[in-house]
């Protein structure tokens, strides 16, 4: 019974010298308490923005050749929901790639399509949390070949993955920045081509 209370005693003596601390005494203050919340804060953020959904963007000659490789050869599958729809992709793009004649009421000059209904190029899902874009734009390359390019080296090394994976004929012409050529069931060559800076 007396070890039971010396121990006891003990216990209490520690606690209270634990308090005594300057750590403990700073953590458990009005600044200590704001400093964690900061700290728990950021590490949800950072927590937030890792996992968040990725989009590549890559711009093509001719869409309608693209649609073939990208669903015919490279298998992917199409984007249940494009993420432009979580990101209001439109708004980034900016007000220039909007026709204004198109929000008119007016006859003349409107366009018969209405925004909702513009074609906003392909949607493709790459991994589970990162989707292809792609859109026209892009010029021909040499010798009238259809040109696929980007600005992300991650983009063409998941595309050229994939290319690897379904047997699809590729030649890797240079590394770094990558770029190759793929050919189609058709025999058609696609330059896919990444972009520096």
């Amino acid at each position: 019974m007396a070890n039971l209370i010396h121990l006891n005693e003990l216990t209490a003596t520690f606690s209270s010298q634990l308090l005594a601390l300057p750590l403990i005494d700073g953590l458990l203050s009005t600044q200590g308490v704001m400093v964690m919340l900061l700290v728990a804060y950021a590490g949800a953020m950072w927590m937030f923005l890792s996992s968040a959904p990725k989009v590549y963007t890559v711009m093509v000659s001719d869409l309608d050749l693209a649609r073939r490789i990208y669903e015919e050869v490279l298998e992917l599958p199409g984007a249940d929901v494009p993420l432009h729809y979580y990101y209001n992709y439109e708004q980034t793009l900016g007000a220039a790639a909007v026709d204004p004649m198109s929000f008119s009421t007016i006859g003349y000059g409107a366009s018969s399509q209405s925004p909702a209904s513009v074609p906003d190029g392909l949607w493709y899902q790459l991994r589970k949390n990162t989707q292809l874009h792609v859109i026209g734009g892009a010029s021909l390359g040499q010798k009238d070949r259809q040109r696929h390019v980007c600005f992300d080296h991650d983009c063409m090394e998941l595309l050229l993955r994939r290319a690897q994976i379904r047997g699809a004929q590729y030649k890797i012409r240079r590394d770094k920045p990558l770029n190759f050529l793929m050919k189609d069931w058709q025999g058609r060559v696609f330059e896919m081509a990444e972009i520096s800076n």
